[in-house]
């Protein structure tokens, strides 16, 4: 009894266990940090020590980062950025819901809808068939050719839009529909029981229920829609890729393609990494369910 006092606290042998397990845990995720950090710095220090070691490295850096070609262009090349981002958000507005439309008539069953889902399957099978450059020259030099009022009208930057829309349209409507048939069928049975009709139950059940488990799949599709706005500049659009272009034939430098390619990093990362972290999260709530 003397040797202890009323108010020491006596730990179960579990909790000292658990407590050494735990710092163990923490020493072995240091070092692997610390392991991977230097590997990673060892790493890249040799690949820029080859590029700088090669015989034509003064030749490409003046090519490719001239301090001079970054001032020069910064104006022309930002503007066309700009209209790449603007390309990007106008045909992302038209394929979400134009996506959803086709991915809701595929899925809907019932004879009466048979010939809009042969016309929808004809559609999303046709348009991931054919390479987006075809669609882009198709649309930008066939529409025009027809002479009618209404299409002669068009501007490149529309023709440009409803290339991008038909072609990713056609890949959204597939990532729709997959999240559609990943959704239970208790979950239709159930809000026809309660006297939902089928659309009410597509609306207000299974939807929200879908787009929720396929919004990373979407970003990765709109990584692809940012960077392939630069084929637009085939129908002579001054966006991005073709301001570089125009630069480069001005001065013989190529910084200007450098610095579009910054700018859809600069894009294409921040979307990459959210689409991870969303991911990871639904794994984490996943097998939080699961235990």
């Amino acid at each position: 009894m003397s040797g202890i006092g009323y108010g020491t606290p006596i730990e179960p042998e579990g909790t000292s266990r658990t407590g050494a397990l735990d710092t163990a845990r923490r020493g072995s995720q240091r070092r692997n940090l610390l392991i991977s950090t230097v590997s990673t710095v060892v790493f890249f220090a040799l690949v820029i020590g080859a590029i700088a070691a090669s015989p034509g490295a003064s030749k490409v850096v003046d090519a490719f980062f001239s301090t001079s070609g970054f001032e020069d262009s910064f104006e022309p090349i930002v503007n066309g950025f700009w209209l790449n981002v603007k390309l990007m958000l106008v045909s992302e507005a038209f394929v979400l819901v134009l996506g959803l439309l086709v991915a809701v008539i595929r899925s809907i069953p019932g004879p009466v809808l048979a010939p809009l889902r042969l016309v929808a399957l004809i559609y999303t099978d046709v348009f991931r068939g054919i390479p987006l450059i075809l669609v882009i020259f198709m649309v930008g030099l066939g529409l025009p050719a027809l002479r009618l009022d209404f299409f002669s009208d068009l501007s490149v930057f529309t023709f440009g839009v409803i290339s991008l829309v038909l072609v990713y349209s056609a890949y959204v409507a597939e990532v729709y529909r997959a999240g559609i048939e990943s959704v239970h069928p208790s979950q239709s049975a159930g809000a026809r029981s309660l006297g939902l009709t089928q659309f009410q139950s597509m609306r207000f059940v299974i939807l929200p229920q879908a787009i929720r488990r396929v919004i990373p799949p979407l970003l990765n599709d709109f990584i692809g829609l940012q960077k392939d706005t630069a084929l637009i500049g085939l129908l002579g659009l001054v966006e991005v890729a073709r301001a570089a272009e125009n630069y480069a034939a001005e001065t013989f430098n190529f910084t200007g393609y450098t610095m579009a390619a910054l700018l859809f990093i600069a894009i294409t990362i921040p979307l990459a990494r959210t689409t991870d972290w969303l991911i990871e999260r639904d794994r984490r709530r996943m097998a939080s369910t699961a235990g």
